[in-house]
């Protein structure tokens, strides 16, 4: 059986800043703070959902994190600008480095699997629009078991799937809580570290692998 890679989607594949384009429009100079925010602020409610057992889809997470940014900024976006960024966020665009090290890691042999906190139709999407999606073997969304990463739940949910053992198994994301919590589930795990300011939880929890580019997975994999 080859080796499974679940690359997270959200800022490890897809840009979730590719929203500022648009939030410049609307804001101005506020658009990076309101993109940092934004983001933030939806990682935040979906840890709390999973937390109080209270799970709503990660679009009803994207859509309150932007009205609560929204007022925190004080930025008094319309309806029809809330709507054209939501709808935006579904069409966000890969990072430079994503379709060329898909593409040899696929011709390597590796078994490629889309796992996202997103729902199956918003990860299809995005990955249709990026022009990727025929390089994955799947995708695998947290929807299923209605909770969020890093609940264990959702990475046992994603051995399952697969039908793959944890040793055989990585996990490729940008994201430190979703490194840890796959690495404390018995995953191998790559952390993307595509910024130096990139800090990563000081919990004893390290990651199998430590990149700066997705160029840099098949070379790091294949030489541990």
């Amino acid at each position: 059986m080859p080796t499974v890679l679940a690359f997270d989607v959200y800022g490890t594949l897809i840009d979730t800043h590719g929203v500022v384009v648009k939030l410049q429009e609307f804001i101005g100079d506020k658009a990076e703070a309101f993109s940092r925010s934004w983001r933030e602020k939806q990682l935040e409610y979906s840890f709390r959902r999973g937390l109080m057992r209270t799970y709503a889809t990660f679009g009803v997470c994207t859509s309150q994190a932007l009205d609560y940014t929204d007022a925190y900024l004080d930025t008094a976006l319309t309806a029809e600008q809330k709507a054209a960024l939501l709808a935006e966020y579904r069409v966000l665009p890969a990072f430079a480095d994503v379709t060329a090290s898909l593409e040899r890691l696929k011709a390597d042999g590796y078994a490629l699997y889309a796992f996202s906190n997103g729902t199956a139709d918003a990860v299809e999407t995005l990955l249709a629009t990026a022009g990727i999606r025929d390089l994955f073997d799947g995708v695998v969304s947290v929807d299923d078991r209605q909770t969020f990463k890093p609940n264990p739940d959702v990475y046992q949910h994603l051995l399952d799937t697969t039908a793959a053992v944890a040793s055989e198994t990585w996990l490729i994301s940008s994201n430190p809580f979703d490194v840890i919590g796959a690495a404390s589930h018995g995953l191998n795990s790559a952390w993307v570290r595509r910024s130096d300011k990139a800090i990563f939880d000081p919990w004893g929890i390290a990651p199998t692998l430590t990149i700066s580019s997705l160029r840099e997975l098949a070379d790091g994999i294949g030489g541990l």
